[in-house]
């Protein structure tokens, strides 16, 4: 949050608005000037600070709460999340821990799973349900998650998981493919399938209070479920209709699962606000503007922050993702990029929309793009690393007649180069003597390209932060 009022600080001097001028504001005029100014830099860290909000709340109203659910496929349909991967299977819950604990039934499995815990700014936290890595094997076990106010006694039989927070997220990430690319799509979807959620009281075959989840086994749901374009929604609202934006971001900060703000953020919310009212009354006061123009403002900052984060050959990467400290603009792009992504133990992202000469990916080039990693120059990972392309505003899958979504580290048939390097060619059509393995497809339009590493390994480049993806080169 400090780079966000230095920028707006910097704001108020330029616009003579600093403490000088402050101190020498005497006619109405000046005082007006000044709370507008008031009105735009406060919307602003309040739109940045708690912009995941918006987000995690609007998206607890249509998914489940304790109970598990994931989507029978993933294709271009799938917006509810950004950057859905086609790697794993994912199986996810809303947790409100607030009457009752939940029961947690996880079963055992082969397939390779990694379990992600998150509260519902994006901070990640762990909460002792472990992820199984690539040729280990955990044994079925049954958890009660249980949330801070809880002093009850639980069953034997069951391993407590005390949770920091009542009102959270889990998802579970079960892997397709093997890392020597045995196809584990079956494993997978029999474990997501075997999770299974209920409160303590009907595990214990008591009467439950009234209004607590019942949960159940995981809910396979159609796609068409996952449809709701929650990143191109908030981003048409803070364009057309910021006042809006702002009243729902002002409902998400007030309601219940918002985890107890720090005395920082209380006091930021209080003094929006004590500005704001209830977004209703402005009468046409110029401050409305200024409210208007303080959202669109955190909008843009938030994009540019993530757009310009860009190494030397245009990849964009944040190693703090889920552990932010301070940088609270890094939590509210991520939101808008990588919304729910790991933190860098688990996997890193790589995410470019240029490419390695710093122009703009763009489908209607004729012969295309490729990505070549020199020999010895694949990112290490001990469950896999995938490239997957994504449309330039929704950042979803693209539609194309193959119905080919990603390549991989685990892909079936990929194929070197002579020299041992390997190349991925996004094209719109199958190049010639291209194997059907390594061809990323694309549409005639712009496109972004994201490098997955899932099994960060310790002191590899990935974990250290040294590994640069090589640019993609256009090809001519």
């Amino acid at each position: 949050m400090a780079r966000l009022q230095l920028c707006l600080l910097s704001g108020l001097t330029a616009a003579g608005l600093g403490s000088q001028s402050l101190a020498n504001a005497q006619d109405i005029h000046a005082k007006q000037a000044i709370s507008q100014r008031d009105a735009f830099t406060t919307t602003a860290a309040y739109v940045v600070q708690f912009y995941p909000l918006w987000f995690t709340y609007y998206q607890s109203k249509i998914a489940n709460t304790n109970r598990i659910a994931g989507p029978d496929r993933i294709s271009p349909i799938y917006h509810i999340v950004v950057a859905i991967n086609d790697d794993t299977l994912y199986g996810s819950s809303f947790l409100d821990l607030m009457a009752q604990p939940m029961i947690l039934k996880v079963p055992a499995t082969t397939a390779a799973y990694s379990v992600l815990t998150l509260d519902p700014f994006g901070d990640i936290f762990e909460s002792g349900i472990p992820s199984q890595p690539p040729g280990t094997s955990l044994p079925a076990t049954t958890y009660a998650l249980t949330g801070p106010g809880f002093a009850g006694v639980l069953p034997a039989g069951v391993t407590p998981i005390a949770m920091p927070l009542d009102f959270s997220e889990l998802i579970f990430r079960a892997d397709k493919f093997s890392p020597s690319g045995e196809d584990q799509i079956a494993q997978a979807s029999q474990f997501r399938a075997g999770l299974f959620t209920q409160p303590l009281c009907a595990y214990l075959n008591q009467p439950c209070p009234a209004g607590v989840p019942a949960g159940g086994t995981a809910l396979i749901v159609p796609e068409i479920a996952t449809a709701a374009p929650f990143k191109t929604a908030a981003d048409a609202l803070i364009a057309k209709d910021p006042i809006t934006f702002l009243k729902q971001l002002q409902t998400a900060v007030a309601a219940p699962n918002t985890p107890p703000l720090s005395p920082a953020e209380q006091a930021l919310s209080d003094h929006f606000d004590s500005l704001f009212g209830d977004g209703n009354n402005f009468n046409g006061n110029a401050k409305k503007n200024e409210f208007i123009a303080g959202a669109q403002a955190a909008h843009d900052l938030i994009l540019e922050n993530y757009l310009t984060h860009t190494g030397t050959t245009n990849w964009i990467h944040f190693t703090n993702i889920g552990a932010w400290g301070d940088h609270v603009i890094d939590r509210a792009s991520i939101t808008e990029f990588i919304q729910y992504g790991n933190g860098i133990s688990t996997a890193a992202y790589y995410h470019t929309f240029r490419d390695g000469r710093g122009f703009p990916l763009d489908g209607s080039s004729p012969h295309g793009y490729v990505l070549t990693f020199p020999n010895g120059g694949q990112p290490e990972a001990s469950r896999f690393w995938s490239v997957t392309a994504y449309t330039p505003d929704s950042i979803e899958l693209i539609d194309n007649p193959a119905n080919k979504y990603v390549v991989a580290s685990y892909t079936p048939g990929l194929q070197t180069n002579t020299d041992g390097s390997l190349s991925i060619y996004m094209t719109r059509t199958l190049p010639d003597g291209v194997p059907p393995a390594n061809w990323l497809p694309i549409s005639r339009r712009p496109f972004n390209i994201m490098l997955r590493v899932y099994g960060v390994v310790p002191s590899s480049t990935v974990a250290d932060d040294t590994y640069v993806p090589p640019g993609i080169d256009k090809i001519r």
